[in-house]
């Protein structure tokens, strides 16, 4: 079954790695042309600690099936970085999204909590026409060792839609250099949702740091909503986005999971 109907619940030894919420909407030029003092201002008091940064995005085909197709660079973006003072919190904002992510997820309610009056800010200084997006991701990554699940094979943990071959008993895991499945598919009428999921190494960034060896499982969903979206409709589609999540979490794991990742 891909969905569940499990109350939703609290787990103790949670696997998230990352959430992150993100709000696309068309560029608007004030952001980047100046610096955003007045959001600043409006959210300082959440979001004390504050950087700045320039990306540039990936180069753009253009001509596509003409003979002068090319890769045309692009300009440089503004990434204004604005963290909590427990660096666990961090809201970007560039010409043509906002978004809140956390490494420590405290459950959707206290999330909610510091999203709503950035997110009520932007708005209100910023008067976006429509948001082309809503998008909510939790990235979850799996460890058996500290779930004291080692030796347990990973179709005893997760459903058999999130496991392709793997989900075979004559299919040996370390015999399978890779097997992942990666869907996108509707929820209802309004929101769908891209998920990957498969074993995988989780590769650490810093200079000269350790590898982990450990072979983890990631499951990685991202629910969203596209179009011409009412700012004022903004709050409860990511609430709307946030009820398809559980189902779809609860359906993936198997009853052996659930209870290693101590529900209450």
């Amino acid at each position: 079954m891909l969905y569940s109907d499990h109350p939703r619940v609290h787990y103790d030894k949670a696997q998230l790695a990352e959430v992150i919420c993100q709000f696309r909407f068309p560029a608007i030029l004030a952001i980047g042309g100046r610096d955003p003092v007045d959001f600043q201002d409006a959210i300082r008091s959440m979001f004390p600690r504050y950087a700045a940064r320039q990306e540039t995005p990936a180069p753009k085909l253009t001509g596509i099936g003409t003979p002068g197709a090319k890769l045309e660079s692009q300009k440089p973006i503004t990434n204004y970085n604005f963290v909590s003072a427990n660096n666990r919190w961090k809201l970007n904002l560039t010409n043509d999204f906002i978004s809140l992510s956390t490494v420590a997820y405290p459950g959707w309610e206290e999330f909610g909590q510091h999203f709503d009056r950035p997110l009520a800010e932007f708005i209100r200084i910023y008067q976006p026409a429509f948001f082309e997006r809503i998008g909510l991701r939790y990235v979850n990554i799996f460890s058996r060792k500290a779930l004291d699940l080692e030796g347990e094979p990973w179709r005893e943990l997760f459903t058999s839609p999130y496991l392709g071959f793997l989900s075979q008993e004559d299919v040996e895991e370390r015999q399978t250099s890779k097997c992942s499945v990666d869907v996108e598919l509707a929820l209802d009428s309004t929101c769908r949702a891209k998920i990957h999921a498969g074993p995988g190494m989780v590769k650490r960034n810093q200079p000269n740091a350790p590898q982990d060896p450990e072979v983890k499982f990631i499951l990685d969903m991202d629910l969203f909503m596209a179009g011409q979206l009412d700012p004022r409709m903004a709050a409860g589609g990511l609430e709307t986005l946030h009820g398809h999540s559980t189902p779809l979490f609860q359906g993936a794991i198997t009853d052996k999971l659930h209870a290693a990742l101590e529900p209450r």
